[in-house]
């Protein structure tokens, strides 16, 4: 029918029909398509208005046309009833729902973002390496418990956090859990908030960067001795390594790094070992490498290279299960533990510094403070706890199979497995090598995200503006590069860094805010109990007793 319309007349506005009586709209579901009013030419009708059925249709339309001018908006509460509306003038439009998701891409998103992929979390690869030498501090048994006890318990508080927003019908606004914080709890929860989820992503730059120099240091290695020494082989002949044990070599650096020997040493070699320094001078020539990517305005190119996270994470899981497969497995629970005794495989079943275990998984189930955006756009919100619950247990099936899968087939002592599991392996691996450069590249792409968001974060909240000016934002992305710089040369240690960080926020964000929101939102309702208080009280002295243990075994790892 025509579009065109008598001149001064208001013709119907597109409006969206709710109605579920059309029959065009049975075979489909409602998020698929939708019913539209097409617009009408009502002079056109005036020259059939008296033929039969038309003039009977040509009398519906005149209402038409008296409801429309009574009602030109679609607000209006003097539209045309649906019913009175022949059906012959709906058109059907097929709808593509925009920000809406599967519970498929929610699982999979939670997942990915716990893994580290999400620049709002610490990366998958930290935590990923770092589980084999969580569970050696741990001890066997008691890592495998707590892996399962964190999961729990930080499940729980990501629960409370989406209860605590669908209760106030603010899942869908727009704001955040700080947001909340600060309307149940008041401005200090909200500052707290902000101060826990900013230490997260400084933190998590810090440990990514001593891992780019780690991975830039070894790749480089491998590619220079094998172009200088193609016959070049690991001394022992195997593709494991124990750095912290090995005898000195003449390659000071190499060793004392990556554990592996060459065959053949050349006269140069000192000067290369002197110039490329993993822990004194690669934290520095990869500046010349990320400098001039962290200062883009709009962090969207970098968005694009988020799957290679994934990807990432199924190699390293691939890589463990090859390796252990070639290793076979390798555990003594009977015996006496002989730290020192390179192939000393006894296995404790309790180690007094569990603690750095609890503080990297707390870092490690870290969801917090993204959990509210990823679910936010969940198609069906009644399933969000489902998905949630399902992520969580897919998460904890990934570390506990990482962590002790390495950890029981690692075929020399145990006290061997550095916090980058990586580094247990020769430098002359090929697996390792795909491994290292696989992970440089995705971290390459991932850091400007990671300071792009701190960035954001911090000057909004100081100027009110995420770009106030080229001289704020190169000041701090100056203050940020030498901040990692010096914790790669003095600290280069990522299981204690690590440790802290997840144990800090994983106290003050994931386990004492949400348990506060929800005990003071019972209490305005009058629904506070004692058991209530008592439980989650326990929960925030556990999350403090966690901070505190990190101070204990400082030294001891």
């Amino acid at each position: 029918m025509s579009i065109n319309r008598e001149p001064g007349e208001m013709s119907p506005l597109l409006e969206n029909d709710d109605s579920s009586q059309s029959s065009n709209n049975t075979a489909r579901s409602p998020d698929q398509l939708e019913r539209r009013r097409q617009p009408v030419d009502f002079s056109s009708l005036r020259s059939v208005g008296s033929s039969g059925e038309m003039g009977s249709t040509s009398a519906v339309l005149h209402r038409y046309r008296y409801y429309s001018r009574l009602a030109p908006h679609t607000d209006s509460a003097f539209q045309m009833p649906d019913h009175v509306v022949p059906p012959d003038f709906y058109i059907v439009v097929p709808i593509i729902t925009e920000g809406k998701q599967s519970s498929l891409i929610t699982i999979f998103s939670l997942w990915n973002t716990m893994m580290g992929t999400s620049i709002l979390s610490m990366p998958w690869a930290i935590r990923q390496v770092c589980m084999p030498w969580a569970i050696r501090q741990a001890g066997f048994a008691t890592g495998i418990s707590l892996l399962l006890l964190m999961a729990i318990l930080m499940f729980y508080t990501s629960y409370r956090i989406l209860k605590a927003m669908q209760s106030m019908g603010k899942l869908d606004s727009g704001i955040d859990f700080s947001d909340v914080c600060h309307m149940i709890l008041g401005r200090w929860a909200q500052v707290l908030a902000v101060v826990s989820s900013l230490l997260t992503l400084l933190g998590g730059a810090i440990v990514y960067w001593i891992l780019l120099s780690n991975f830039f240091f070894n790749v480089v290695n491998f590619i220079y001795h094998h172009s200088s020494s193609p016959h070049s082989s690991v001394s022992n002949g195997t593709d494991y390594v124990c750095p912290s044990m090995s005898p000195p070599s003449h390659h000071g650096n190499h060793s004392n790094h990556s554990g592996s020997f060459l065959a053949s040493p050349h006269p140069h070699d000192e000067v290369y070992d002197r110039v490329w320094d993993e822990q004194y001078t690669v934290p520095f020539f990869l500046i010349a490498v990320i400098g001039p990517l962290i200062n883009f305005k709009s962090p969207t190119f970098f968005t694009k290279f988020n799957a290679l996270g994934t990807l990432s994470v199924t190699y390293l899981v691939s890589f463990v299960a090859v390796k252990a497969s070639k290793w076979g497995f390798h555990l003594n629970f009977q015996g006496v533990d002989i730290p020192n005794d390179l192939h000393n495989i006894y296995i404790p079943d309790f180690r007094g510094t569990f603690a750095a275990l609890t503080g990297i998984a707390a870092l490690a189930y870290f969801v917090q403070n993204c959990v509210i955006s990823i679910c936010r756009n969940q198609r069906h919100p009644e399933n969000n706890i489902r998905d949630l619950t399902i992520a969580y247990i897919l998460v904890a099936v990934t570390y506990i199979y990482m962590g002790v899968m390495f950890y029981s087939a690692f075929p020399l002592n145990k006290d061997c497995i550095e916090d980058n599991l990586l580094n247990n392996i020769a430098d002359t691996d090929i697996m390792a090598f795909v491994a290292r450069i696989g992970l440089f590249f995705q971290m390459i792409c991932v850091f400007p995200l990671l300071l792009y968001i701190f960035r954001a974060q911090l000057l909004f909240s100081l100027f009110g503006d995420v770009w106030p000016s080229v001289k704020h934002v190169l000041g701090l992305n100056v203050l940020l590069v030498a901040v990692c710089v010096v914790f790669a040369v003095f600290l280069p240690h990522i299981g204690s860094i690590i440790g802290f960080v997840g144990a800090f926020c994983g106290f003050s964000y994931a386990i004492l805010l949400p348990c506060l929101v929800h005990m003071r939102t019972l209490f305005n309702n009058g629904e506070l109990s004692i058991l209530t208080v008592v439980f989650h009280s326990t929960l925030i002295l556990l999350g403090l007793a966690n901070f505190i243990g990190q101070f204990l075994i400082l030294g001891k790892t």
